[in-house]
């Protein structure tokens, strides 16, 4: 029996979470993408904790719709939180989405931004 694609983005998401695992040194950028906005977080998981965040649902980037500007958007305003918290270098974690569209752009800004991965 066939899933749904939210199942089959979670399936990918788990698999590539066995592998992917950010530390203090290098900790884990992940992505999350809705229908309605994009968000990225700076993780460290052996802490269990957020170090650096951003969304397209902050007061800077509400006011616009989500498209491929908005997700670089939150890409370089990610970097600047990162350079800001001391962060360098990451592991990226797409979240079982295609590297394309929204996460690419996202990615690509924030390696503008000064993130190395």
């Amino acid at each position: 029996m066939k899933g749904s694609r939210t199942q089959a983005r979670r399936r990918r998401h788990s698999r590539v979470r066995k592998k992917v695992h950010g530390t203090q040194a290098r900790p884990r950028l992940a992505v999350y993408r809705s229908n309605r906005y994009i968000s990225a977080q700076i993780i460290d998981d052996d802490a269990g904790r957020t170090l650096a965040a951003a969304s397209s649902q902050e007061a800077a980037l509400h006011d616009k719709t989500l498209s491929v500007a908005t997700a670089a958007g939150v890409g370089k305003l990610l970097g600047e939180r990162a350079s800001v918290a001391g962060i360098s270098e990451v592991v990226f974690d797409r979240g079982g989405y295609p590297f394309h569209g929204r996460v690419k752009a996202l990615a690509e800004s924030a390696r503008e931004s000064g993130l190395k991965f």
